[in-house]
């Protein structure tokens, strides 16, 4: 057998799969889908809370449309809180021109203005920032000083607690208005947000 030389040792084999790593860099982290799919839930949320009237003029698939009208007719609490579950798993199962589509037909429905939505897109961003990332919450505080940190602080440990939980997304329109309010009439941002998921929430003024 050969000595073992500078030229025949064996070099290391670069792994087959680290493109793959680069490629997976790019996709949606678990916890920005969880607070996708959090969001779509509380669409779907929304949706149950409608007026039977304007929910027939929701442009829902049937499937959606027969698991929002079940969840209206449940009164037992756990059993509501597990179909208000189903239904956030069918909105997940929409395309997004229907999500879209929804969420244009209760703006018309709301009567949200231009301005009004361009402030909404600003808290549901501001949302996003803050169960994302800690420091958010620092610079929110420094720009809003009226704010009640200790409210801001605990609905969203709560928030994130829930969206990890699977649990009924109370805790995350709560946080919705504790921006809102905090907020107050300035959008601030809101030119440079192109979120569209807040439109979800503007029902809670």
């Amino acid at each position: 057998m050969l000595p073992m030389t500078r030229k025949t040792r064996i070099q290391p084999i670069e792994h087959e799969d680290s493109a793959d790593q680069d490629l997976g860099d790019e996709r949606p982290s678990k916890s920005q889908l969880k607070r996708e799919m959090h969001a779509l839930q509380a669409l779907g949320v929304d949706l149950v809370e409608l007026p039977k009237d304007a929910l027939k003029r929701m442009p829902m698939p049937e499937d959606l449309a027969d698991a929002v009208r079940a969840a209206r007719r449940i009164t037992d609490h756990e059993g509501k809180r597990r179909q208000i579950q189903y239904v956030g798993r069918v909105m997940r199962s929409l395309t997004e021109p229907e999500v879209a589509a929804l969420r244009t037909a209760l703006d018309a429905y709301r009567g949200v203005n231009k301005a009004e939505t361009a402030r909404l897109h600003w808290v549901e961003h501001t949302r996003e920032q803050l169960i994302a990332h800690d420091d958010a919450f620092t610079a929110f505080l420094r720009a809003h000083p009226g704010a009640d940190a200790q409210e801001g602080r605990t609905l969203i440990r709560n928030a994130r607690k829930e969206a990890q939980q699977g649990k009924p997304p109370r805790y995350f329109r709560e946080l919705f208005q504790w921006i809102k309010n905090a907020g107050g009439g300035a959008a601030e941002g809101a030119d440079s947000d192109d979120s569209t998921e807040d439109d979800d929430d503007s029902t809670e003024a």
